[in-house]
């Protein structure tokens, strides 16, 4: 039985709430490895469309259950207001959510540090979310955080909390930042949100140990893309998490020798949202069509996406950092419409082609995309659900990034909802999800 991470092989945004729905079905269990609630995850169920920020997208399915890991830090009001939108919908949220004891806790005032550090004179603004998530994994890097489990000893919750509080006050003094926060109501209230959620919390890792010893699946689900990832991605530009495949196994207490086959998942072009290096960025009309065709707003914040061509040299990238088995390209029919396509193969330095991905974002920004234009198939691909039945143009394109990036196109998505996806007869992708 296989074990399997879905994640984003770009800067995020790919799609892979569609993806790990669609596949969820033939899975026991979705569990979230990484991130916090500014991940969206869009997925269409008819005239339904459900916007996921913490709580896996295997939700969706009746007979899946859903864990949030270890390495998820969890906003509580967040949790409970996504918890009280699906369970509106006719979703056992109680039933099949699970979320891990060791899971780090935002409060509020995380977001105050966040937006204070945004702000600070010479501070390089990485374009966040202010949604507090990089201050918190800073405080469990810092061994100052606060856990889920340590909201159960109310004693030792209060003295970890009061010492927590007084040193963000301390930290806004010092920037000379009087707030409003009210301190001990927060800590009232998240004592009011442990008790909500206390029949979901366990020991995740020990949970999912046991399922693989049932013989039971499980896949994985990553937030953000492996360019955000905070070690290997376009730094400091960058989410604060492991975004990458190894993600999961620390995100879960999942061993690495437990999981069978990595996902990647990516757009047919490319998207970033926020600050940061972006070779293949469009500021032409070519990022505008692509914005408007793609419908490429942040599901979280409504933010304009920044649009460009598909990126070979990072795609190649994130294949040698993940170890991608097979791809699944989304949103092809996004470029439908199209009498020639931009495809970028190579990076320039100073007019010199450059090998490796480029360490800083310095060097980042200084590369020269190399574009091969390819011809366009300008006849609909949307809902198509058939690799033969596209245009003959468009599994030419498929085939080139298949070619140059080294790594098997299993999948295609022609559209929003679940039907419109292609599986290859034969892929790897086909044999990973049975």
């Amino acid at each position: 039985m296989s074990n399997i991470i879905v994640l984003g092989a770009q800067w995020g945004d790919e799609g892979k709430g569609k993806v790990v729905d669609l596949f969820a079905e033939r899975f026991d269990i979705v569990a979230r490895y990484q991130g916090g609630h500014n991940a969206g995850h869009t997925v269409y169920i008819g005239e339904k469309k459900f916007v996921l920020k913490l709580i896996p997208s295997g939700i969706l399915r009746p007979a899946v259950q859903a864990v949030i890991g270890n390495g998820v830090v969890v906003d509580l009001a967040a949790l409970i207001e996504e918890m009280t939108m699906l369970e509106a919908t006719g979703i056992n949220v109680k039933k099949h959510l699970r979320i891990s004891n060791r899971a780090h806790v935002i409060f509020p005032f995380h977001r105050l540090v966040e937006k204070m550090s945004e702000a600070r004179e010479n501070r390089i603004p990485i374009g966040t979310t202010s949604r507090g998530i990089g201050p918190c994994y800073e405080d469990k890097i810092g061994r100052r955080g606060i856990r889920v489990a340590d909201l159960y000893d109310r004693e030792s919750f209060r003295n970890l909390y009061d010492t927590l509080a007084e040193d963000k006050k301390t930290l806004a003094a010092t920037f000379n930042l009087h707030d409003t926060i009210d301190y001990a109501k927060i800590r009232k209230q998240h004592l009011e949100y442990a008790e909500i959620i206390r029949p979901l919390v366990c020991d995740t890792a020990a949970l999912l140990a046991n399922a693989m010893k049932q013989g039971k699946r499980i896949l994985f689900e990553g937030a953000q893309g492996t360019m955000l990832d905070v070690d290997h991605g376009t730094y400091p530009f960058v989410t604060s998490s492991s975004a990458a495949a190894g993600g999961a196994s620390i995100g879960t207490g999942v061993p690495p020798t437990k999981i069978d086959g990595i996902i990647g998942v990516s757009k047919a072009y490319i998207t970033r949202v926020g600050s940061g290096p972006f070779p293949t960025e469009s500021l032409d009309g070519g990022g505008e069509m692509l914005r408007k065709e793609g419908n490429e707003f942040g599901a979280v914040t409504g933010r304009p996406r920044r649009c460009g061509w598909f990126d070979v040299p990072l795609l190649r990238y994130t294949a040698m950092v993940n170890g991608f088995d097979t791809l699944l390209i989304t949103k092809l029919d996004v470029l439908d419409h199209l009498a020639e396509i931009p495809v970028c193969v190579g990076y320039k330095i100073n007019g010199k082609l450059v090998k490796e991905m480029p360490a800083t974002y310095l060097s980042m920004e200084a590369v020269k995309p190399v574009y091969k234009k390819l011809p366009g198939w300008k006849t609909s691909t949307r809902g198509t659900t058939s690799y033969k039945a596209l245009p003959e143009r468009a599994r030419a394109y498929l085939k080139f990034l298949e070619d140059q990036t080294e790594v098997e196109v299993g999948g295609v998505s022609t559209g929003p909802e679940r039907n419109e996806t292609i599986i290859r007869a034969g892929s790897k992708l086909k044999r990973l999800v049975g």
